[in-house]
């Protein structure tokens, strides 16, 4: 058995010509979709994340801000900011993006945003909404696997979900999102004893520990579908993922690469997010 490779690129590309077109539709109303990103300090990585945002904003039509702050900028001073922003018609996404100076607090920041402007899902209001399966904004990573297994065509409900990581970014909401759609889930983590036990009972293994190579051939069943949220640098620097994806795919049924896997999902899910809250302030004013 091969694995067949669920493309993230493709699958990413096709839903940012459905974004593009509602822009026009909503630019064609008098609201042109906006997202303020906020980045403190110089972090590298962090750089390259918020260029790649601002690209794929002016890509789709979109306006986009970056505020650049100091990393000795003060919580209180990146707050006010924040309630600036919130109070800004034409802005209808705010991201700060992270990791932030330890002497700022994260949940601080993240409870300031409006949470009809979290177009990060990182905000209580919007994890409570999903939930409870209301109307929310739902955290990006987790909503293009979602996003990524609709447009292959696997079908969720009734299936047995595992996932390996329980980060509040990736492993928690993704359960849930899979929970919400009439899947059994279960978390391992560092403490789980015996994971090859759990993770081969997987119909779907969602794997997001930040381990290069952690899942191997022997934790997952034949024809399961895997899910590498992993974005690691291996011994010889090159870019990898959570999953040992050679030995993998010679057992799973579907498996997403790194790169070109979950990676491009997550940009364009904020894209979308930002386009659905600029529809949903229509309805506001």
């Amino acid at each position: 058995m091969t694995a067949q490779i669920i493309n993230g690129k493709e699958i990413a590309e096709k839903k940012r010509v459905e974004i593009a077109e509602e822009v026009i539709r909503l630019k064609n109303l008098g609201v042109t979709p906006g997202l303020a990103v906020i980045l403190v300090g110089n972090n590298h990585a962090s750089r390259t994340y918020v260029r790649n945002k601002e690209k794929a904003c002016h890509e789709l039509g979109m306006n986009s801000i970056l505020i650049e702050m100091q990393e000795e900028v003060s919580e209180e001073e990146l707050l006010a900011k924040i309630a600036e922003l919130n109070e800004t018609p034409d802005i209808h996404g705010i991201l700060v993006q992270l990791p932030l100076p330890k002497h700022i607090d994260e949940k601080k920041v993240i409870e300031s945003i409006s949470p009809s402007k979290d177009v990060d899902g990182f905000h209580p209001i919007n994890i409570g909404r999903m939930m409870t399966g209301q109307n929310a904004f739902l955290p990006c990573t987790p909503y293009g696997i979602m996003v990524l297994l609709e447009e292959t065509g696997i079908s969720i409900p009734g299936k047995h979900v595992v996932v390996v990581g329980r980060s509040n970014i990736v492993g928690k909401p993704v359960g849930q999102l899979f929970l919400n759609q009439d899947a059994t889930v279960t978390y391992c983590h560092s403490k789980t004893k015996d994971l090859p036990l759990h993770t081969n009972q997987a119909d779907i293994l969602v794997a997001a520990v930040g381990i290069p190579n952690f899942i191997k051939a022997e934790h997952v069943k034949d024809g399961a579908v895997i899910i590498d949220v992993g974005i690691n640098r291996n011994e010889a620097g090159k870019l990898c993922g959570d999953v040992a994806f050679d030995e993998v795919a010679k057992k799973a049924g579907y498996i997403t690469p790194v790169p070109k896997g979950v990676g491009p999902m997550t940009i364009t899910m904020l894209m979308y997010n930002t386009v659905k809250s600029a529809a949903e302030s229509l309805n506001r004013d």
